[in-house]
């Protein structure tokens, strides 16, 4: 299963979706997050855990912002309403989900991150939700999910001041739960090790 923006691969009753646009940025544009919609709640018909990953530099820039400039009012909402359908899906899903992040998680693609139930981070994974840098907010729930995992002055700090964290900050304060240098595989491990002792 596959499509422009991503591809599903199964490894030992685990789904993984890699993100993998032809620019390499895997930025969530409104078509991918609409078939991203439709593909998540497909293979949550087969209650498998799934895995979300990107490539070495890039887990995901975030939603396009060519899009989101050429958004009117309406449009607007209708994009925000989709994000938010695409989270709620993820995090919806009927078994556990891993982000396996290597390189840039920004904006939406930090938002995808914390819909998943856990997250696991290369060494070199960087995090933040810059969009207050460009007058900017997140509608796709990522206001109410953060605050949530590392508390609400720390939240504040990421979302208002648009900063930028490393993978060891992120494990620090409760955004990451491990960092490894193949974070996929070691999603895939502690998957089977819950499988293995039945606490799934």
């Amino acid at each position: 299963m596959s499509g422009s923006d991503f591809r599903i691969d199964e490894h030992q009753e685990i789904y993984i979706l890699r993100l993998c646009s032809e620019d390499g940025t895997n930025r969530l544009t409104r078509s991918c997050v609409l078939k991203l919609t439709d593909t998540v709640g497909e293979l949550a018909r087969g209650k498998r855990p799934l895995v979300i990953a990107g490539n070495e530099r890039f887990f995901s820039a975030g939603a396009d912002l060519g899009d989101v400039a050429a958004l009117d009012g309406p449009s607007a909402y209708e994009f925000s309403k989709a994000g938010q359908e695409l989270m709620s899906v993820v995090e919806g899903f009927p078994a556990p989900v891993y982000a396996a992040i290597s390189g840039y998680c920004m904006g939406g693609g930090l938002d995808l991150a914390l819909a998943c139930d856990h997250r696991i981070g290369a060494p070199h994974a960087v995090f933040g939700h810059r969009g207050a840098a460009l007058g900017l907010i997140t509608g796709w729930g990522g206001t109410q999910r953060l605050p949530r995992l590392v508390g609400k002055g720390r939240a504040l700090e990421m979302f208002v001041a648009a900063e930028k964290i490393g993978a060891a900050q992120a494990l620090r304060i409760g955004l990451l739960s491990g960092i490894d240098n193949d974070p996929v595989a070691e999603a895939v491990r502690r998957i089977q090790r819950s499988l293995t002792q039945n606490v799934i």
